[in-house]
């Protein structure tokens, strides 16, 4: 098994909760803040952010982001679309590529169409979330390559938080420090070496579904109401 790391909590964790909670503990200077609010990247960061969400007392979202792979070449992105109909794109891959603007847009109407879906599923027809002017925590299970964190990093900042946080509760240590220029910042709870997979310091790492998804939105939703939190 893994050993612990030495500046954080003894790993593997036992599973999303546990590393949301542990997460919790290195975010609590934004405990109660009436702007904060945690995104998720779904699938496994949902478990994660829920329970930094309980411990801060702060709004729990989604943040969808997909790929736009290069026609062909679909592992190479050459940009990303995110909630609230962000695209972000790899001008210096599209003009090496010399890819054509309607390229571009028929794969951006493809993903678009897959992100909507999905955002209908989780949100049972609740608005995504206005980031604007607030303290946003974006939160998923771990980092490999950060490729997804940094396309939604990005285009949460084109929504113009206060305060953007990447917060997650294992990172390659070289991603991990890479992804300090998207944010202001960057948590990363254990950046362990060698880094192997994101599973790898989880003794639970099974799969995350869409109805556990809608379950843990609905359910946090539900707690701040009775809450009078709104």
């Amino acid at each position: 098994m893994p050993d612990a790391n030495r500046s954080g909590p003894v790993v593997p964790y036992a599973n999303r909760e546990a590393a949301g909670r542990y997460l919790a503990t290195l975010l609590s200077h934004y405990a109660h803040q009436p702007n904060v609010i945690v995104l998720a990247l779904p699938r496994g960061g949902v478990p994660v952010a829920s329970e930094v969400a309980h411990a801060l007392g702060a709004p729990l979202d989604v943040f969808l982001v997909r790929k736009l792979g290069v026609p062909g070449h679909e592992e190479l992105a050459m940009g990303a679309i995110a909630s609230g109909d962000v695209i972000v794109l790899n001008q210096e891959l599209i003009e090496a590529l010399h890819l054509q603007t309607d390229t571009i847009a028929n794969v951006a109407m493809a993903e678009r169409a897959e992100l909507l879906r999905r955002e209908l599923a989780y949100r049972d027809g609740r608005p995504p979330p206005v980031v604007k002017g607030r303290i946003v925590i974006l939160v998923d299970d771990g980092l490999a390559t950060g490729a997804t964190m940094r396309a939604a990093a990005r285009a949460l900042r084109s929504q113009e938080p206060s305060r953007l946080v990447i917060a997650v509760p294992v990172a390659a240590p070289d991603t991990c420090a890479e992804l300090r220029n998207e944010a202001d910042e960057v948590i990363c709870a254990v950046t362990p070496e060698p880094f192997m997979a994101v599973g790898y310091w989880y003794e639970d790492f099974s799969q995350v579904t869409d109805e556990e998804v809608r379950d843990l939105l609905a359910r946090t939703a539900r707690e701040r109401a009775q809450a009078g939190t709104g």
